[in-house]
């Protein structure tokens, strides 16, 4: 999910003999850089849940996720919150999960490769046919039964994380471009399911607490409009967007889409600016340097780097800047921590029957077969009506395997599983149990597929149908 760029520019701490503290976490910070990392890592803490749950220490996971409670208060005890941790988790952490998705929404639609028509075209049809194809499947299976037919956004949504990660495994046979396009048709995926969330799985709305909330946007936007860019003066109003969010009826994770919108995403200064400010405080830095000093007792030096610090808070956006804090965290703790306490599925002795209930297949067919089958089709139909056209060096066997990574659903779709089947356990496993299936036959299947595919070298940037980004 990450934005970072496709070139390496040197620092000085390059070259530099490592110090003890940095030999020991280099292997941590390599594997973090890794395009795979965060979907290993969600990988691995689903099979912790799983093998938990099902172990002699099952009541214990029990207790930790469902029963343990635990109270935070505001303003004494006018606001108060006593829950488990499958709320803090699901309702309040995930809520920082879904502002960093809104973050890059937000970047992709003014900068990305979302910005224009050209661009974003592909990408978002083959999106819309990827919820439409998984949403007509499972409904056609679950039609006849209201209580399991509300299950029909479950399947709907692709979990980037792990689709990038399965792709990365074959690191140079995919071409860039294709990554790229996968990037961009989940950003545009994620975007239709939190219209999904908002629109279909909100019960009992509080008009009047929508009404407090927009009047929170609304003071986010007039701090916008005024040039307020430090982080401190969104997340103070931010706090209490997401507590009317929560009281309204809609579900709480959608404030840190709102409060995502009103990030500000242009620079205070330009690139001119910024390049005459930072080069005169380079140049104060070598004028005041001296061979007797260190940067420790040299105030001028100091002076010079806290101005080159406040130059590059003044050309970055605070929208950048966000994400770029947010980002480890939501991949390396939040999605980590949810999956954690979501994906423990005890699996007893009616898993088989379980899987064969028409709320699994559903899950499981609207995954494996309508996300490829939608994606295909969509760019198919968009391609051959001059729409949009394919990326350049990308095949159609590549946007099919594409296609099947996208059924790849874990994180959202457990998301929307716990939306549709909160008051119904029993259902809820069935889902689960769809949801595990179905992405590890996905992640198998259009991994072979992709494998498969001939090799051809990246062409140049410039001849790509879409810019070269690294998320």
């Amino acid at each position: 999910m990450s934005e970072s760029p496709n070139v390496h520019i040197p620092t000085a701490a390059d070259e530099l003999r490592p110090e003890t503290g940095e030999r020991l976490t280099r292997p941590f910070q390599r594997f973090a850089s890794l395009s795979s990392s965060g979907g290993l890592i969600l990988l691995a803490c689903t099979i912790v849940a799983l093998v938990w749950a099902n172990s002699d220490w099952h009541e214990s996971y029990l207790y930790l996720v469902h029963e343990f409670t635990l109270t935070l208060g505001f303003a004494g005890t006018l606001v108060s919150f006593t829950h488990n941790m499958e709320w803090w988790i699901n309702d309040v952490l995930m809520a920082v999960f879904f502002l960093v998705v809104g973050l890059e929404i937000k970047r992709e639609l003014l900068v990305g490769e979302l910005s224009s028509v050209k661009k974003a075209a592909l990408p978002i049809i083959a999106a819309f046919g990827g919820m439409v194809g998984p949403a007509v499947i499972y409904t056609a299976l679950n039609y006849s039964d209201p209580a399991t037919r509300q299950g029909w956004g479950v399947p709907v949504a692709t979990d980037i994380a792990f689709a990038l990660g399965i792709m990365a495994l074959l690191g140079s046979r995919v071409p860039t471009s294709l990554k790229v396009f996968l990037t961009s048709l989940a950003i545009a995926d994620d975007l239709g399911a939190l219209l999904v969330i908002a629109i279909f799985y909100t019960d009992d709305l509080k008009l009047y607490y929508l009404l407090y909330a927009g009047a929170v946007v609304a003071l986010l936007l007039a701090l916008n409009l005024m040039g307020f860019r430090r982080a401190l003066w969104y997340l103070v109003p931010g706090t209490l967007l997401w507590f009317c969010i929560h009281e309204s009826g809609v579900h709480s994770t959608i404030a840190g889409v709102l409060l995502a919108a009103t990030i500000p995403a242009s620079s205070r200064v330009d690139s001119r600016r910024y390049l005459s400010y930072s080069r005169a405080a380079l140049d104060a830095f070598e004028e005041h340097s001296k061979p007797s000093d260190s940067i420790e007792t040299n105030s001028a030096q100091r002076a010079a780097v806290y101005a080159l610090n406040k130059n590059n808070r003044f050309v970055m956006p605070l929208l950048h800047r966000m994400e770029n804090i947010l980002n480890p965290w939501a991949a390396f703790f939040i999605i980590p921590i949810f999956a954690l306490a979501n994906a423990g599925l005890e699996i007893h002795g009616g898993i088989v029957k379980a899987a064969a209930g028409s709320i699994s297949v559903g899950v499981i067919l609207g995954l494996f077969i309508g996300k490829p089958i939608g994606i295909f089709t969509a760019c198919f139909i968009s391609t051959k009506l001059g729409i949009a056209a394919l990326p350049t060096g990308v095949s159609w066997r590549h946007i099919f395997g594409a296609g099947i990574l996208g059924g790849i659903g874990f994180t959202m779709a457990l998301f929307i599983a716990h939306l549709a089947f909160d008051a119904h356990p029993e259902e809820l496993d069935h889902a689960k149990i769809g949801i595990l299936l179905a992405s590890l036959i996905s992640s198998i299947v259009g991994l072979a597929v992709l494998a498969t595919c001939k090799h051809k070298p990246d062409p140049d940037p410039e001849s790509l149908g879409y810019e070269m980004h690294e998320h």
